[in-house]
Formats: structure tokens, sequence, C-alpha cells
């Protein structure tokens, strides 16, 4: 489908030469995947709509991974080699400013842990393999596959944007805690939320008068 009008089942059972039941089934797990999308068209005189389909910008990532390992590193060095490490540094920060503005638009809660289970969710939503946990007042993530990867270079600038991101939505410090590129099996973040401030009476050891 790829490079082609979006095609009807029967479109695609006749140049497949598959059965409709197979062309279904395949059809509705790229779906639900995000690598097909089904539109519904209304022709004028035709009693039911005609569901069409589509590749998604998706499909065309997963099946041509390859350039995007050639391409994608080649744009990233080009960018240092024009710019040095000033252009690069601003190109981080103008990345991680219109990620954060992304997420930050979906993001409803107030707490920091609420702030980035939410997250976690979006990160989910999108395709990402991320977890982590909550204890003793420190908040893990665990990211296990990275946006970021084909981008990935010795002095791993990249890395930046993903510390830069959660700590803008999480509004507090976060710290890298392990690393893939280190062997590690994935990327480890902690979020150690800002305790609440107490007064200066409480801190002397004294309680407030009221």
């Amino acid at each position: 489908m790829v490079g082609r009008p979006p095609r009807t089942v029967g479109e695609l059972v006749r140049e497949t030469r598959v059965t409709r039941t197979a062309i279904t089934e395949q059809l509705n797990e790229m779906v639900a995947r995000g690598l097909v999308e089904l539109t519904i068209e209304h022709v004028p005189g035709r009693g039911r709509p005609r569901h069409l389909f589509t590749a998604t910008p998706a499909a065309m990532v997963l099946l041509f991974a390859n350039n995007q390992q050639l391409v994608v590193p080649a744009i990233w060095k080009a960018v240092h080699d024009i710019g040095g490490a000033t252009l690069t540094k601003k190109v981080l920060r103008s990345v991680g400013r219109r990620l954060s503005k992304h997420y930050r638009a979906k993001i409803t809660a107030s707490e920091p842990k609420k702030r980035i289970e939410q997250f976690k969710a979006l990160l989910r939503a999108e395709g990402g393999l991320v977890d982590g946990s909550a204890k003793n007042g420190r908040i893990t993530v665990r990211k296990r596959s990275c946006a970021f990867i084909s981008m990935f270079d010795a002095e791993r600038r990249v890395c930046a944007i993903d510390l830069k991101l959660m700590s803008a939505l999480a509004g507090c410090r976060v710290r890298q805690i392990s690393s893939r590129h280190d062997g590690a099996p994935c990327c480890e973040f902690e979020i150690k939320p800002r305790a609440a401030k107490r007064s200066r009476g409480a801190r002397n050891g004294r309680a407030k008068k009221i």
C-alpha cells in the first residue's frame, strides 16, 4: 500500500490473491498498530460507504529503517560540522522546547508523580516502551526504547533531551542513573520531587503562632 492510492478490501483481495478473511485480519492488526489508516468515503448514489485503507508514515519508518539510520545521523553530523558545538546546543534546546510544549498540552496533573505517569502513558500510546516505579519519594522512569537512537553520538548530546524534557514536565530535578550505552538494558532516570517549603519557625524547631 505504500506509495499507492487508498485501497478497499476488495481491491487488496484482487491484487494480492489472498482471501478476504486474511486481508481483513491483517488490516485490523495494522490499523491497531498505527501502520494503516482507515477512512470512510461516502459515494453519491451508493448506499453503503466505502472503507479505504492507506499506509501511514509510521509504516514507512518501519519499512525503511535502514535509510533512517543513514540519513538522520548524516543530518545530525552536518549540523555539528556547519555550526559546531554552539549550533548543536541551540538545536538541542529548540528540540527540547518543542517536545515540552507538545507533551505539556496533554498533561493535566499538578503533582510531579502524576505528571510523569501521564507522560509515560503518552509515550506508550505513541509506541514507546517505557515503565517505572515510585518508592521512598523517588520516581524512576525506565525507557526501553529511544526516539533519538539514530542521533546518538560518542558525546551523547541527545541524551540531554530526555533529561531536560522530563525535568520540564515534572517541574523538578532529574538525573540519569543508567544508560544502555554503558551496557545497561535500558536508560533509567530518577526524579526526586522537591520537598514542600517549611515556614521559618518550623525550620528552627518552633511551632508557628496563630
